[in-house]
């Protein structure tokens, strides 16, 4: 896999337009999508399909990788954001299969392992939080940036990260006590 300057050029080219680096940039950077993907999708199908989403989420919007933060992290936030939606698809598309029937709140443990239980639960509470308080949580507890990270990807001070942080995962808890 090519270091992250290989990665960070590829991206600026990509970002100009050329498009055999932006073929390379995503062979490149798949694995690593896959992998984040799994952070959030405990079944291997479903990080697939949320790994697809990404990389053509990532071929759609290239041209708006400014440089502000590193491309990794731009990645990540692209990749955590896909994650999320994906499995908002898949939990639609499973209560329309269900044909209305009401599906169980919290996973079956016999068929779930504990790990993949938990990640979907904690999916859940994301999305029972503001969009932009489930975002942070997600950069920094489930993706492991740094607050210097997420505030230059996000364009706000480290303030406003740990203040969001801290209101998220109070909202987070409280959603997965009630449970």
């Amino acid at each position: 896999m090519p270091d992250a300057d290989d990665i960070d050029a590829l991206a600026r080219s990509a970002a100009h337009g050329d498009p055999a680096a932006l073929n390379a940039l995503l062979v490149a950077v798949r694995p690593e999508v896959l992998r984040l993907c799994a952070r959030f999708l405990p079944n291997r199908e479903d990080a697939e399909e949320a790994c697809q989403d990404a990389l053509l989420a990532l071929a759609g919007s290239i041209t708006r990788f400014e440089g502000r933060s590193s491309f990794r992290t731009w990645l990540h936030r692209l990749t955590a954001n896909r994650a999320r939606s994906t499995y908002r698809t898949l939990r639609r598309r499973c209560r329309l299969e269900a044909g209305g029937v009401p599906l169980p709140d919290q996973a079956d443990p016999r068929r779930t392992s504990v790990i993949a239980g938990t990640r979907l639960d904690l999916l859940d509470a994301f999305d029972a939080v503001h969009p932009d308080l489930a975002e942070v949580v997600a950069l920094r507890d489930v993706l492991g940036l740094s607050y210097p990270e997420i505030a230059a990807l996000l364009d706000v001070p480290v303030g406003t990260v740990k203040s969001r942080l801290h209101l998220a995962r109070r909202q987070v808890r409280q959603r997965l006590d009630a449970e």
